[in-house]
């Protein structure tokens, strides 16, 4: 299955998963972005569990505690990600606290992904023995693990089919490896309103810049004529004019159509503005006033008096470790312990 199965949970639910690595090398899964309050020995990363040895199984098990939102969960180590195991987590309301927006028709999981020709392994042994980046560059853009990965001309595109008039929930995830790309719909405007765990100050959208591991929640409606839509996630930093092989697209349909996307793909903002980026990013702010995972506002707790007794100064650079260059926090690269701390 690719993507992996949905855990859809509710605020404070424990969620089991029994993991059994069936690949022939060490695995752990990551659940990206829940807290696991007191339990960090469950957070499937190096540094705090051993790895699943290969041929045995692990059950993960963690609360939601005092959570709601969109998230991923992949493979942690040893550039598995690379070659799938990724899969989205809901964690919901409780019944007794209303999201801050009416009800949707429908909610849609939707993982955008870079995916390489070459296998993991492959990526992973250039990475290692520094290989240029255009040696270890991804090749496509996937959306729910469909598109065109060796054959440009026998692509399946992932499709999502609404009704005119209604309104559905797009629970949008980049669970790529290198690439940020701008999410976009063809004539479809997006009302962002919630991101990774926290309801925001809801803003409209023409397109959506969404970096690698982050996950966004926007509203769509189908209010256009009942026809077939292309739906856009094209890379950042690249120049994909010309070889839109390298451009992820997947279709909006309409119940009641017929008629396939008309023109070209939807323009977005040029890939290069990085000022587009930052402007968009600091202009997501937090809905102070909604309730999520408890019933009083998101804002109700104030860190303004809060005493400062020491600030920390991170220094990203890279280092010289046994003439491999690596990436370093005040010059000091993280190298996997032989057991968890």
């Amino acid at each position: 299955m690719f993507p992996g199965p949905l855990i859809n949970a509710t605020t404070n639910d424990v969620i089991h998963v029994n993991v059994f690595n069936n690949i022939d090398e060490p695995l752990l899964f990551t659940w990206n972005g829940i807290e696991q309050r007191l339990n960090s020995w469950q957070d499937g990363v190096s540094g705090t569990n051993c790895p699943i040895q290969p041929g045995k199984n692990w059950t993960y098990e963690f609360q939601a505690k005092d959570q709601i939102g969109t998230f991923i969960y992949f493979p942690s180590i040893n550039f598995l990600k690379a070659g799938g195991g990724f899969g989205p987590i809901r964690v919901n309301n409780r019944p007794v606290i209303k999201i801050p927006f009416p009800k949707p028709e429908a909610e849609f999981d939707l993982l955008i992904g870079d995916w390489y020709l070459k296998s993991y392994e492959e990526i992973r042994s250039l990475i290692s023995n520094n290989s240029t980046a255009n040696d270890s560059s991804p090749d496509k853009i996937l959306m729910n693990g469909k598109g065109s990965y060796f054959d440009n001309d026998s692509r399946v595109f992932e499709s999502f089919t609404v009704t005119k008039g209604k309104t559905y929930w797009f629970r949008i995830s980049n669970v790529g490896t290198a690439w940020s790309v701008n999410f976009r719909i063809q004539s479809h405007r997006m009302v962002l309103v919630e991101t990774e765990g926290s309801y925001v100050n809801q803003m409209a959208l023409d397109s959506l810049d969404v970096h690698v591991g982050q996950s966004y929640s926007v509203l769509v409606t189908a209010d256009q004529e009942e026809q077939d839509y292309y739906i856009v996630a094209a890379p950042k930093q690249i120049n994909a004019t010309g070889t839109s092989n390298l451009i992820g697209v997947a279709v909006l349909r309409y119940g009641n159509s017929v008629i396939p996307p008309r023109s070209a793909l939807p323009p977005g903002p040029d890939p290069f503005d990085i000022q587009f980026s930052v402007n968009q990013a600091k202009s997501i702010r937090w809905n102070l006033t909604a309730g999520a995972a408890r019933p009083n506002p998101q804002g109700s707790f104030n860190v303004s008096n809060v005493t400062l007794s020491q600030s920390f100064i991170l220094q990203s650079s890279v280092v010289d470790i046994n003439g491999e260059f690596r990436y370093a926090i005040n010059n000091v690269s993280y190298v996997t312990p032989e057991t968890p701390l």
